[in-house]
This record gives structure tokens, C-alpha cells and sequence, in this order.
């Protein structure tokens, strides 16, 4: 299974202002040929972040998800416009949703959303060394901002109102990779 299938044809079969699906006809190396269906991304990509505070709390927001249609606990994030880099891009949906900027970035990963229906997927990093910092988002209502001890995660992870897989992930590698700086911050 290390041959990727040959591509026989794409077209694009439906798109609205936010999606394009395509239609994929794929030949496997063992002869055979199925149709895929994908959303294609139209932007420069997403950013998601883990913004921990100097207590070690991780800074959340909660939104109204139409696609869960519910509010949902997570984490700030946001696409990324054309020109910007993930680290811009970071700074202003942060400055935008938790109403902070971060004087360290660090990029963990990029993570797919449902790699077989799914080409797009979101850059995930740890914002640390937060200072106030604002900009006008594009949300509909005011934003939320809970903040949860990062040491707790098995708690929050465990509330019905966290349900998005990429930023329970996200949780999990952040702390991952602050234990591995020895940076992990003790509950009081």
C-alpha cells in the first residue's frame, strides 16, 4: 500500500461561498477504480491555538457551533488570509477571540480534519508569555473566554460541551510538549 492511486479525473460537482466538493476517480494499484468525494479548501489555511497563561491555565472560548448547532467549548482559532503567515495569523484571531497577543509562538503540528472527505487542515501552536492585546474579530456576538487549568485536562476534556476532536488533540500535545520542557505547570 505504499503506491498512492493513480488519479484518473477530478471535477469540481458542487460549491457555495465556503465549500467546493470535488469528485475524485482513483485507480488503486491493485486495479481498483472508485469515485471520491472531497471539500477542497478555497483559503491559505487555519490556525489553532493552545494560549497558556503564566498561571498555566489554558485561555478557552466558547461559541455557538451551526454545525453542532450548540455553543461548544475550544480553543481560538481561525483561517488564515492570503499573505499572512501562521504566525500573523495566530496573533490577530488570538487578539481577536481571547482579547491577547503572545510573545511566544510554537508550532506542534498540522493536523487533517477527516482525511477522507477533507484535503484542508489546521496548524496547531502553543501561545505562551500572553500580554492584553485587542482586535475587532468577525464573530457574531462576544466571544466567551473560560480559562482551565492545563494540568486538568482530563476534567474539561470530559465536559459535555467539549466535543471538537483537533482541539481536545491540540490539549493533549500541548501539554505533551511543555512536560517534555519540564515547563509543565503544577496545579496550587
Amino acid at each position: 500500500m505504499t503506491q498512492k492511486p493513480q488519479i484518473l479525473d477530478r471535477h469540481v460537482v458542487a460549491q457555495s461561498r465556503l465549500f467546493t466538493v470535488e469528485s475524485m476517480e482513483l485507480k488503486f494499484s491493485n486495479g481498483v477504480e472508485r469515485t471520491y468525494e472531497r471539500l477542497v479548501p478555497g483559503g491559505a489555511g487555519a490556525v489553532m491555538m493552545v494560549p497558556i497563561n503564566a498561571k498555566g491555565e489554558v485561555l478557552l472560548i466558547r461559541e455557538y457551533g451551526a454545525g453542532i448547532e450548540d455553543y461548544t467549548l475550544t480553543l481560538p482559532k481561525g483561517a488564515m488570509d492570503l499573505g499572512e503567515t501562521m504566525e500573523q495569523a495566530a496573533q490577530r484571531e488570538l487578539k481577536e477571540e481571547i482579547h491577547f497577543g503572545a510573545k511566544e509562538l510554537h508550532f506542534l503540528k498540522k493536523l487533517s480534519l477527516s482525511p477522507s472527505y477533507m484535503k484542508s487542515g489546521i496548524d496547531v501552536l502553543v501561545a505562551l508569555d500572553l500580554y492584553e492585546a485587542s482586535l475587532e474579530g468577525d464573530e457574531p456576538e462576544p466571544l466567551e473566554v473560560v480559562v482551565w487549568p492545563l494540568a486538568d485536562i482530563d476534567t474539561l476534556v470530559q465536559r459535555a460541551d467539549v466535543t471538537e476532536g483537533r482541539a481536545i488533540a491540540a490539549l493533549y500535545m500541548a501539554k505533551s510538549w511543555l512536560a517534555a520542557r519540564n515547563e509543565l505547570f503544577n496545579p496550587l
